[in-house]
């Protein structure tokens, strides 16, 4: 398929703009590009082809099954992106004296009190702009309240090996150290492994629970009191907590500090599709450190905060949209969500462990890790095959390789949007893979013959990736 480049033709184009509806205002010369922008030049059929032939090579949620484990793929209701479009959200500008935006400031703070019920936190901001962005400023606000109080001895952040890749990246980010700990046989925190080492130098500890493995840690009250009694704080990742929201909350196992991925659990976009929000939440005595909004006259009371992280409110729109959710869903239907999407994990993790184990046994959460070591070793047939012959089968594949102390992953999460009928339809594709496996085990590394791309090289793509089109 040819770049929109290419198609580009001298002389051709169409008007899509509308009319300027302000005055007109003339760009100083010194400002004016020098030669024309290298827009591509295409009349609007073709421009519409164009994006139409793209739609059709990619694969969304709208498209078939999406089992992402670790990035809740569910299903995003039409009704929240109806709700984003009306024009007293969509037409409003952030220096708008206050007065005239009342309403948009009342789903704000609508949106944060329903967050902290579900987190249990007392105050939240909606400044950050995706997940990872909340672990930073979820992370500043540990630096700054251990600043306030004198502390600077306090420089390592304790994260075990199941964690989120983010989690380690953001601590660094935020000048800490990171301090790695090992998971036990269960998948949990080692608690001898983090006793051993918690100290004066402790800044707090980055957890995720459930966790990658889809097991919620026994011991969380047991972890977040040891941190405590070290003079640390704790920070909940909240990537996984689909499973659990309106059921037990952060805040009561012992966490200082969330972020809540509006773009996983409250069903706005997601990833590259977004803009997303990483709210992040936390106890009242942190509060005072939450990042700066609104103009400077309204942060004046504001004087320990961390900053801006970015401007003003963050993505008021997605925020709209997450307030669309939860009060469809109301305070009934929240917990039901959690309870379903558990229901479902567990009930396609039955349906194939006889070929499929587990990487650990017991009921999962929201989401499960297999191994296909085993299959590897006897038949040469590896995750990554396995996930490319899905994708044959009109299925998105699960997360492969990850988390790292499980050999030849793959972290399926179904969501509670997904039917029985549907389940029952992936755990068959499993299992016939598997028996294509012991039997044709050629085809598999042959996979995918159906999409329009099949193996990139992922290391290449990595290291030299080409971004952007030369003409």
């Amino acid at each position: 398929m040819k770049l929109i480049f290419e198609k580009s033709r001298p002389g051709r184009g169409c008007s899509i703009l509308p009319p300027c509806d302000v005055p007109e205002a003339s760009i100083p010369q010194s400002l004016a590009r020098k030669k024309p922008a290298g827009l591509p030049c295409l009349d609007e059929n073709e421009i519409s082809r164009h994006y139409s032939t793209l739609a059709k090579r990619s694969f969304g949620v709208n498209d078939g099954f999406y089992p992402l484990g670790s990035c809740t793929m569910k299903y995003n209701p039409k009704v929240n992106e109806e709700l984003a479009r009306l024009p007293g959200f969509t037409d409003i500008h952030p220096l708008q004296d206050a007065c005239t935006v009342q309403g948009c400031l009342r789903i704000l703070d609508l949106a944060a009190s329903y967050l902290n019920e579900i987190s249990g936190m007392d105050a939240m901001s909606f400044q950050p702009a995706a997940g990872a962005h909340g672990e930073l400023t979820g992370l500043l606000l540990f630096k700054r309240y251990h600043q306030s109080r004198g502390d600077s001895a306090r420089t390592k952040i304790i994260i075990p090996d199941s964690a989120h890749g983010t989690n380690p990246a953001s601590a660094a980010m935020a000048g800490f150290e990171v301090v790695n700990i090992p998971s036990g046989a269960d998948g949990c925190v080692d608690l001898a492994a983090l006793k051993a080492v918690l100290g004066p130098d402790t800044a707090g500890l980055m957890l995720t629970n459930p966790n990658t493995v889809g097991i919620f840690d026994p011991n969380i009250t047991e972890i977040t009191r040891l941190v405590h009694e070290a003079g640390g704080l704790n920070y909940y990742d909240g990537a996984n907590l689909n499973a659990i929201m309106g059921i037990v909350r952060p805040g009561d196992m012992g966490f200082d500090v969330v972020h809540l991925n509006l773009h996983k659990s409250f069903s706005t976009p997601h990833g590259g599709g977004g803009p997303g929000s990483g709210a992040v939440g936390c106890e009242k005595n942190l509060a005072p450190f939450l990042p700066r909004s609104g103009t400077e006259l309204e942060v004046a009371g504001q004087a320990q905060s961390i900053g801006r992280v970015r401007a003003f409110n963050g993505n008021f729109l997605i925020v709209v949209r997450a307030a669309a959710y939860l009060l469809t869903l109301g305070k009934e239907g929240i917990p039901d969500v959690a309870k379903n999407a558990v229901l479902n994990a567990n009930y396609l993790m039955e349906k194939i462990r006889g070929k499929f184990p587990p990487a650990y046994e017991g009921p999962c959460m929201h989401e499960f890790v297999i191994s296909v070591e085993k299959l590897k070793e006897t038949h040469g047939v590896s995750a990554l095959d396995i996930a490319k012959a899905l994708q044959d089968r009109g299925m998105h594949p699960p997360t492969i390789y990850f988390p790292l102390i499980v050999h030849e992953a793959l972290m399926v999460e179904p969501t509670e949007t997904e039917s029985k009928e549907t389940l029952d339809d992936a755990a068959r594709t499993f299992l016939s893979l598997f028996d294509e496996a012991e039997k044709h085990p050629e085809s598999l590394h042959a996979a995918p013959m159906n999409s329009a791309i099949g193996r990139p090289d992922d290391v290449k793509a990595a290291r030299q990736p080409v971004l952007r089109f030369r003409c």
